[in-house]
């Protein structure tokens, strides 16, 4: 077992200059990438994408442990201080676990439900997520909590994360499947939709064009940034050395797809094929 102890005050300060850690099970991360980079600009990050297991919405809630710990060992081995669960059904399936293994502070993805629930208008919110996050047990607390009186309509987002780890976001087989799985929720006259997958906010500007404007849609990337930031300061972790960042991405399968999605944010970001 990899461990990095966090409780000395001293071994903190040496640690403030360590990367962050993200993984993700491909690329959906990186829309969390992006909120971290902006709201924490002096940190390194390093980011990996599992994307030989995409998606692991399907797979057993054992299997996605498995998968999580081999990501949290690698990002461990190279010295991260904190680490990302950019994936929400990893973060509603392992993230226990990993806090129990490991003592490094572990942020996890929550899908949004709590603030749609709370101004949605029409009493009526979707939710568009993999079955791994849909089937969870937090997601069922989190609804039980936080949507008492309101209807949540829950939409698997069957094959969409499959169609962006291949690079067919704007494909019309994209837009077949948006519509299938979003005109059930606009019948139902929902007023909020809740991304509750890192990969769908790539896919905005589609939704959008399809439910149109009178419905709102939310993410956890501004949030999930925010309690990045709220638990480096809390664990004397944030990284005041003003110095160049380095943010390093690794991808263990195709990693042009990866790499023509870096390019669009900073032409000096490159993908790393590792076999791990």
């Amino acid at each position: 077992m990899v461990e990095a102890k966090l409780n000395n005050p001293t071994l903190k300060d040496n640690m403030s200059a360590n990367p962050i850690g993200i993984f993700d099970s491909g690329l959906g991360g990186i829309t969390i990438f992006e909120e971290i980079h902006s709201i924490l600009p002096n940190e390194n990050i390093i980011y990996l994408a599992d994307s030989e297991n995409a998606p692991y919405g399907k797979k057993s809630k054992e299997r996605i442990i498995e998968l999580s710990i081999k990501n949290t060992e690698f990002l461990l081995k190279k010295g991260c201080k904190l680490i990302v669960v950019a994936c929400n059904t990893a973060s509603t399936n392992a993230v226990k676990t990993l806090r129990e293994k490991y003592d490094v502070p572990f942020i996890r993805i929550q899908p949004a439900i709590k603030p749609a629930a709370l101004n949605s208008k029409t009493k009526t919110v979707g939710i568009l997520a993999t079955e791994g996050t849909i089937t969870s047990d937090l997601f069922y607390e989190t609804s039980q909590k936080f949507a008492r009186g309101v209807e949540v309509i829950e939409q698997i987002g069957e094959g969409l994360v499959e169609l962006i780890e291949s690079g067919k976001m704007n494909s019309p087989d994209m837009d077949v499947l948006l519509r299938k799985h979003l005109y059930p929720m606009l019948e139902k006259k929902i007023d909020y939709l809740v991304l509750g997958c890192t990969h769908y906010p790539f896919l905005i500007p589609q939704i959008s064009e399809i439910i149109g404007y009178n419905v709102t849609i939310i993410d956890s990337g501004e949030a999930v940034a925010r309690q990045t930031k709220n638990i480096l300061e809390l664990e004397n972790l944030i990284n005041n050395k003003v110095s160049k960042t380095e943010q390093l991405f690794y991808i263990n399968k195709d990693p042009e797809v990866f790499q023509s999605i870096l390019n669009r944010m900073n032409k000096n970001f490159k993908a790393v094929q590792l076999n791990f």
